[in-house]
């Protein structure tokens, strides 16, 4: 009679795991995690001709734009040593004397 019992716990105990284990996948599936195998590693879905087509694209887009955005910053860097410096500051008073003395002739 206890081996009986211990088995039908053992049964229950076995099932209640399963059961735990295909809840747990669910809420991971329906909240957006990835999956893991029983080593912890994320198992993520195939990927296919179309899926792989399009991440290619968006990559060389993120290439050319980082690329983009490193020539807009060395230009704007320029620019700020330009209108930073004290030259600018009096060649450009000089020409709004000009301006100002072409005006009174």
């Amino acid at each position: 009679m206890p081996f009986e019992l211990t088995a039908e716990v053992i049964a229950i105990v076995g099932i209640s795991g399963v059961v735990g284990w295909v809840f747990t996948t669910w809420l991971r599936v329906r909240h957006g995690y990835p999956l893991e195998n029983s080593w912890g590693k994320a198992i993520y879905p195939q990927k296919d001709a179309e899926t792989a087509e399009r991440l290619k694209l968006v990559t060389q887009e993120n290439a050319q734009l980082r690329a983009e955005l490193g020539s807009v910053k060395d230009r704007l860097a320029n620019v700020e040593r330009i209108v930073t410096d004290s030259g600018y500051h009096l060649s450009h008073d000089i020409e709004r004397l000009r301006d100002g003395r072409e005006n009174v002739q």
